[in-house]
Formats: C-alpha cells, structure tokens, sequence
C-alpha cells in the first residue's frame, strides 16, 4: 500500500509539474508572436523610413544624390536633424509645417548646387537652409514666462546638434507653446497677437490673430510619430527577448522536475 500511495503521489506531483510545463509552453509561444508582429511592423516603419515615405519628391531626389557623393554639404531636412519628446511632437510639428522638410546645407554654394541639380533633372522645388547664411531670433516678451498655460518656446523642446542652433532658431524661436486653445488665446490677447502661438494639441493663434485648427494625422503617419514608434518597438522587444529568456528557463526547469519525477516512480514500480 505504501508503495502504491508513493507513486501515486509522485504521479500526481508529475502531473501537476507537466500541467506547469504546457502553460510556460503556452506563454513562450504567445512571446514569440508578439516579438514576430513588432519586429514585422519595426520593419514595416523602417522602409517608410528609408524610403521618406511622405516627403516631397525634390527632397527624395536631393539626398538620393547626396547618398551618392554627388552632392556635398547636406545635412538633411529638419525632420531628420532634431528629436522631440512625444508630448511636444504635435505642437513641433504644427509649428514647423511645411518647414519640416526644408533641407539643411552647409552654406550658399551647396544649397546652389543642389537647386542646380534639381532644375537639370526637373526633379521639383525645395527650400535650402544654409547655416553660414541663416540667423535666429528668439522671443523675448516681458512675463511671458508667467502666464498661464504657456508651456515653453518652441525651439527649446527640441534637441539638435549645436551646430543646427541658429536654424531651430530661426524656425522655431519666435513661435510660443501654449497647453491649450483657450490658455493661447488668452496670451495671444494679452501680447495684441504679435506673435503665433501652437498648443500641445497642433491648434494654432497665428501672428495677427488669424486661427488654424481641426484634427491631426495620425502619429504613426508623422514625421516625429514614425521615428518615436520604431524606437518604442525595439524598447518593447528588448524586453520581450528579456521576458521570452525567462520563460525558456523556467520550462527547462519544469522539465527537469518532471524528469526527476519519472525516476522516482519507475525507481518505486521496481
């Protein structure tokens, strides 16, 4: 009888260890397709990348060349030569517009060169930015700090190369970031609407007082948003290799358990 209670028991442990067995099984599985879809979409955004999805054909056309040697002195459009934080990616957005693309050269002569080629080819229109020529100002309205809802001016919530200084300025420097319509209105007032104002949200108090508003695209359709989405994947599959490890180790250790247990019982029925 004690014997037959031992395997029993020893049965029923193996049972209970197999039952864990299959459910790791079942997590380590449900990991790998997660990690197969973000690594799918994480290729999906990287050919938009590569391929400037959403850009202008003339600005295709120049860093194509510029990848090739053909033309020196490109940096790239602005998209690609600053970051935001995901906060302030719509209103960065809003506030650069059509800006976005412009395309940063080292100086007068690059820029020059690459307008010559794209009127050669007829390959389109872009608008150059040379940094020996571009100058930058920066609001400076007395107790715009302190009012309410203003968030920050717009060139200070991005991050760039130093040597970009003058154009994030230029582009960015004169334009206030409010938290909401309401907050920008009230200080557009306050200030007799002298300069543009774009909440967190994209709405815009242009200089003058004329108002731009309404939906936004969508953040994976954003220059900002398709670059923050691929950073965020591989952030997420990091982690799921991290996760996926830890369920493979923990079904080795279930399969040693259960291998034990098969000992045990043969090492009683003897």
């Amino acid at each position: 009888v004690s014997v037959k209670n031992a395997i029993d028991g020893y049965t029923l442990r193996f049972e209970n260890r197999g039952k864990k067995a299959d459910s790791v099984k079942l997590a380590i599985d449900e990991k790998q397709r997660e990690l197969h879809k973000g690594q799918d979409r994480v290729r999906l955004l990287e050919d938009l990348e590569k391929n400037m999805e959403g850009y202008f054909g003339a600005v295709k056309a120049v860093m194509k060349e510029s990848g090739r040697g053909a033309l020196r002195g490109i940096y790239g459009p602005v998209s690609q030569l600053i970051t935001v934080k995901d906060k302030y990616s719509a209103a960065i957005e809003t506030a650069l517009g059509a800006a976005v693309q412009n395309i940063v050269v080292d100086n007068e002569t690059d820029a020059k060169r690459a307008m010559g080629f794209l009127k050669e080819h007829r390959a389109g229109r872009a608008t150059f930015l040379p940094i020996t020529a571009i100058k930058g100002r920066v609001l400076s309205e007395q107790g715009l700090d302190d009012q309410y809802g203003f968030v920050s001016i717009a060139s200070d919530l991005v991050s760039y190369d130093n040597k970009y200084s003058e154009i994030i300025r230029w582009l960015l420097g004169r334009t206030a970031v409010a938290e909401d319509i309401d907050s920008a209105i009230a200080i557009a007032k306050k200030y007799s609407y002298r300069f543009r104002i774009v909440t967190l949200d994209g709405q815009v108090i242009n200089a003058g007082g004329s108002m731009t508003g309404g939906s936004m695209k969508k953040k994976e359709n954003t220059y900002f948003g398709r670059r923050k989405e691929i950073a965020d994947l591989y952030a997420r599959e990091a982690e799921g290799e991290k996760a996926l490890a830890l369920c493979r180790t923990r079904r080795k250790e279930q399969e040693a358990h259960c291998d034990a247990l098969a000992e045990e019982v043969s090492r009683e029925r003897e």
